[in-house]
């Protein structure tokens, strides 16, 4: 179970709300948890606490903060998921990766220095993408981030580590989009793309209808051994 801390805008607009999970002991490395468009919900708390369990210090800042703060729904109720889709469109991605660079110096000041990464789910698999080409953060993983397609003039500035996950049946992001992903990326050493088979977006939430249980073992099995080898 986490507590909240409050981290300035870095434009002076005000503050926002993060989700934090600490470890038993001295934190490894920290980990910033980017949420999918139902916000800081108990699925996102639940992965930052794992993240806690292994020794991180992890983050999940509520990126609505600025039209909807608190926001909270569940994707497995047709109502919710409806206005999520609503409240989505009102993000702004460039706005959102300066509150993530807040993010990452917040958790570099909480441990006096070490390495920081970043794993996002959906909208927040697109921020972990930019994260990984307009911040200094020093590893990024992103679930099926369907905004990637609309940012792949900025791979060139990829340096740090990046692994990507995409379901093959993803609804959102096409077989052709995944093809533009990849002859974008594919000659940069920096960066890992995994495809899963049989299954759809949100395969690796948490809980609820959309998990696939065998491929999120394996995606997350990879994460865990990504951070690990990149953060230690």
């Amino acid at each position: 179970m986490g507590d909240r801390m409050d981290v300035a805008a870095l434009d002076g607009s005000g503050s926002f709300s993060v989700y934090r999970a600490l470890p038993s002991g001295p934190p490894k490395a920290a980990i910033i948890v980017i949420q999918e468009i139902f916000g800081v919900n108990a699925g996102i708390r639940q992965k930052a606490d794992d993240w806690a369990a292994l020794g991180y210090l992890a983050l999940a800042p509520d990126m609505f903060w600025r039209f909807a703060p608190g926001y909270d729904v569940n994707p497995d109720v047709p109502e919710e998921m409806a206005d999520a889709f609503e409240i989505r469109t009102k993000f702004n991605f460039n706005k959102g990766i300066e509150d993530v660079e807040a993010v990452i110096r917040a958790a570099r000041a909480l441990m006096t220095g070490g390495k920081v990464g970043i794993v996002g789910f959906c909208m927040g698999g697109g921020i972990a993408y930019l994260a990984a080409t307009r911040t200094d953060v020093d590893a990024s993983v992103g679930f099926y981030g369907a905004a990637i397609p609309l940012y792949l003039a900025e791979a060139h500035a990829i340096a740090k580590p990046l692994l990507l996950h995409f379901a093959e049946e993803d609804g959102f992001i096409s077989q052709e989009a995944r093809g533009k992903i990849h002859a974008a990326l594919d000659g940069n050493h920096h960066v890992a793309i995994e495809e899963y088979a049989g299954v759809d977006h949100g395969f690796a939430d948490t809980a609820g209808k959309r998990r696939s249980d065998t491929a999120a073992l394996i995606a997350e099995g990879r994460t865990r051994d990504f951070f690990a080898g990149y953060l230690a």
